[in-house]
């Protein structure tokens, strides 16, 4: 009975999937957690600040509990958020960057699953008011709303799809998604977080995002290569995956509209509606209180090594990267 607690609350479905599916056994969930734990001592370079079982379990079902693989991807997060100590500085709903984010629904996020039991995050790039939001802040918002929703153990067996709606979204825009931030979002998304992504669908992309897609595919592994679906205007395509009654009407979904209010009204709760910056949030994922200043304690001793790939990407501190003269961007503009 000691291991059926790390289980608690799943149903009896998402037990046997997460079996079938994931190679979980919950005789052994144990003895799988510890072997990770123990590797810790292999990487010195990196501090752990979590590493109870119910954090480590995330890595092995993200892995299929693949011990080694899921270790890799422990690792990765941590040294992902060491760095990139400034994006997981004040790492909470209320961070005025953050909280900007999530209010103009980066991410949006339904409410209701998909029918493989995966929670559905929408972005609608055209709603990116570039004056307004960083794209670090948008990234920093999306790895903080995946931070919230992966506590929930279902979700960590079924995992998340991605919409992107690119509708409207202008050759401008698209000139500030430069190589290194992009190149960012995915080491923090792909590398570096402990969900599994069934799929992310591109709707009605313009050219310029093909095009972009294509530059930054080296990037992707096979797997999440194979799940980027790009549809273009073609929902049909996108029903055939995802059903309409799980879809909101922009997506040809019989759901009503999306509100972009919904998901920060549920990290923000009553702080939600007022602009002005105040102090105390209804959020806070327990690690990630904490994470930023125990991260300063264990990273200022070190110096940091950036690994040679990260400085060639160009400046990833830049508030706005696509201003920085050695990170050109993609697309010029003449």
């Amino acid at each position: 009975a000691e291991m059926t607690h790390l289980q608690a609350g799943l149903s009896p479905e998402t037990i046997e999937k997460a079996r079938l599916e994931l190679n979980e056994n919950p005789d052994i969930l144990h003895q799988d957690i510890q072997q990770v734990r123990d590797m810790i001592i292999t990487r010195p370079d990196i501090g752990f600040l979590r590493t109870d079982d119910a954090f480590i379990l995330r890595f092995l079902r993200a892995r299929k509990f693949h011990q080694t693989e899921a270790f890799r991807l422990l690792a990765q997060y941590f040294q992902y958020r060491q760095l990139n100590l400034d994006m997981f500085k004040n790492f909470k709903a209320d961070d005025p960057g953050i909280k900007r984010a999530l209010t103009d629904g980066f991410p949006g996020v339904l409410e209701n699953r998909d029918h493989c039991g995966r929670k559905i995050l929408l972005l609608f790039a055209a709603n990116w008011d570039q004056s307004r939001n960083s794209f670090i802040d948008i990234l920093r918002a999306i790895l903080l709303s995946l931070e919230v929703l992966i506590e929930d153990q279902e979700l960590q067996i079924n995992g998340f799809i991605l919409i992107i709606d690119w509708s409207n979204f202008s050759f401008k825009q698209a000139s500030k998604l430069t190589p290194s931030i992009l190149k960012l979002a995915i080491e923090g998304l792909q590398d570096s977080f402990p969900a599994r992504f069934g799929g992310v669908h591109f709707v009605n992309q313009p050219w310029y995002i093909h095009a972009l897609y294509t530059l930054i595919k080296p990037f992707l592994k096979d797997k999440t290569r194979k799940r980027i679906f790009l549809h273009g205007n073609n929902l049909n395509s996108l029903h055939q995956l995802i059903h309409p009654e799980c879809l909101p009407s922009e997506f040809g979904g019989t759901l009503p509209p999306y509100d972009m209010g919904t998901w920060a009204r549920t990290l923000l709760g009553p702080d939600y509606s007022d602009e002005n910056e105040y102090t105390h949030t209804s959020y806070n994922a327990m690690h990630v209180k904490h994470a930023s200043s125990n991260l300063e304690r264990e990273a200022s001793p070190k110096p940091m090594k950036r690994s040679q790939s990260v400085v060639e990407a160009g400046t990833l501190k830049h508030e706005d990267p696509g201003e920085s003269e050695n990170t050109q961007p993609l697309l010029a503009l003449d």
